[in-house]
């Protein structure tokens, strides 16, 4: 018997860099189609799927005051910037015959449909793919936060944040060789150990809502359904 998903609505969390591949910059239309397989995989077993997108690959808001630029203008090319990660992976998912939608949360009448929150419930009840783009429309909001408010509206039972790691650390795996990893991790742990997960409002938003995070290594083929299928993946903060 085919194992069965434990997961049946899920808000998976992508940055910007998981769209360059090895490359330094901008998307690599190889990685990007690698991706779109595995949500394909994924979307094949009947789990209804939303995804978040960064936008880090094209521009980073938060960092680019340094820069000369104004806080609230950064960031607004910032959400620019997850739109066209967004049309990226909706044209690679689409490819693959997998129904798909990009909700933005700035108007973009001719791009994208505005983010409704029925209307994205509506998608995935018919099976869509739902992309959300623009953040959460505000300045000053990480993308992590938008996933953690994104996942409550739709109603998500977790939300799978795709890193380059395996899961979390207590310290950076990549300097650290003794770097122990967490299976499981508490809201308030990954608060006062300042972990890094993700920001701490999405975190206090998580914690508030009971809402799970899985974190997983997203370069290793298969992780995003062995995820959703229950394998022992990642790290899990929760209460």
């Amino acid at each position: 018997m085919d194992p069965k998903p434990v997961f049946k609505r899920i808000l998976l969390k992508l940055s910007g860099e998981a769209f360059m591949g090895k490359q330094g910059f901008g998307i690599d239309d190889h990685t990007v189609a690698e991706i779109a397989a595995e949500v394909k995989e994924v979307h094949e077993l009947g789990v209804q799927i939303g995804i978040i997108v960064g936008g880090g690959n094209i521009f980073r808001g938060r960092t680019s005051d340094a820069r000369g630029f104004d806080r609230v203008t950064a960031d607004q090319m910032g959400m620019l910037a997850t739109l066209i990660n967004g049309l990226a992976l909706q044209n690679a998912m689409e490819k693959l015959g997998v129904a798909t939608r990009v909700l933005s949360a700035i108007e973009v009448a001719q791009l994208a449909e505005p983010f409704i929150r029925r209307r994205a419930v509506r998608h995935l009840e018919k099976g869509r793919v739902i992309i959300f783009a623009a953040g959460t429309g505000n300045p000053y909001f990480s993308t992590d936060t938008a996933a953690a408010l994104r996942a409550k509206e739709i109603g998500a039972e977790v939300i799978l944040k795709a890193t380059k790691v395996d899961g979390i650390y207590d310290a950076d795996p990549k300097k650290v060789e003794s770097a122990k990893m967490y299976d499981r991790v508490s809201y308030m742990e990954v608060l006062s150990k300042s972990l890094g997960v993700m920001d701490s409002t999405a975190i206090s938003l998580c914690k508030d809502n009971n809402l799970p995070i899985l974190i997983f290594n997203l370069t290793r083929p298969g992780n995003i359904k062995r995820v959703v299928l229950g394998e022992k993946v990642g790290s899990l903060v929760s209460a």
